[in-house]
């Protein structure tokens, strides 16, 4: 009997600390006074949008996917694009880099895809293992096709894109992304450092105009940087 209450005793301790973890997750935000640019990134997966009411729940910026490999467009992309300018929000697209295409053929896609000459945040190219074909080449086959990716897009956009590289991808071929600014995953907790422009903090928020669950992000600095990452040239 003794044995069946310090085990009764243990399970409701682990419950009340599973309790506890899930309920600071679902409620973690970065300290606003430090971190005060919100925002989200979307893909198709989110569905409809109605960007008023998400540009009304403290939304300034989203990061839209728009590519992914050598042919594949993101249905929902223009659509976002579109609805998310129109409310007022600060917009990227990013691209899902696959190491089963090489790297001019994933640039061509993009580039026919997103639209310029009109303010837009700086290109990102998202490396991940997640969602990624089986291939895992060597590191120089990686830098080599990251390049012939970077090139081309950086020069068509005038402007140095932004990297988001998580998870093992990050260990296997972090060496083989040149330097650029990054954007981190750091879920409910602080990134440890301050070397990064987003900062992905949670992937089950919830924002007003999107149905179920979404990816939220911060960007580093004040309102002030998000125009001088917008216009860099203003």
């Amino acid at each position: 009997m003794a044995r069946i209450a310090v085990a009764l005793v243990l399970i409701v301790c682990f419950a009340a600390v599973g309790a506890i973890a899930y309920v600071y997750f679902m409620s973690f935000s970065p300290d606003r006074s430090r971190y005060p640019v919100r925002g989200i990134d979307v893909s198709n997966h989110q569905g409809a949008i109605d960007w008023q009411r998400v540009a009304a729940d403290d939304v300034a910026f989203a990061i839209i996917k728009a590519t992914e490999g050598g042919d594949f467009v993101d249905k929902s992309f223009a659509r976002n694009l579109q609805g998310a300018q129109a409310a007022g929000l600060a917009v990227g697209a990013y691209h899902f880099f696959t190491f089963c295409r090489p790297g001019a053929d994933q640039a061509a896609n993009f580039l026919a895809t997103v639209p310029r000459g009109r303010p837009l945040l700086p290109p990102v190219i998202d490396i991940e293992f997640v969602g990624n074909c089986d291939q895992r080449p060597p590191v120089d086959e990686v830098r080599a096709q990251v390049k012939a990716f970077l090139d081309p897009v950086e020069a068509a956009f005038g402007r140095a894109a932004i990297v988001y590289l998580i998870g093992e991808a990050a260990d296997a071929y972090g060496i083989a992304v040149p330097e650029r600014q990054r954007w981190v995953r750091s879920l409910a907790y602080h990134p440890g450092h301050e070397d990064w422009t987003y900062w992905q903090y949670h992937d089950k928020g919830r924002i007003a105009g999107i149905e179920g669950d979404v990816d939220l992000n911060v960007m580093q600095g004040d309102e002030s940087a998000v125009k001088r990452i917008l216009n860099p040239d203003s």
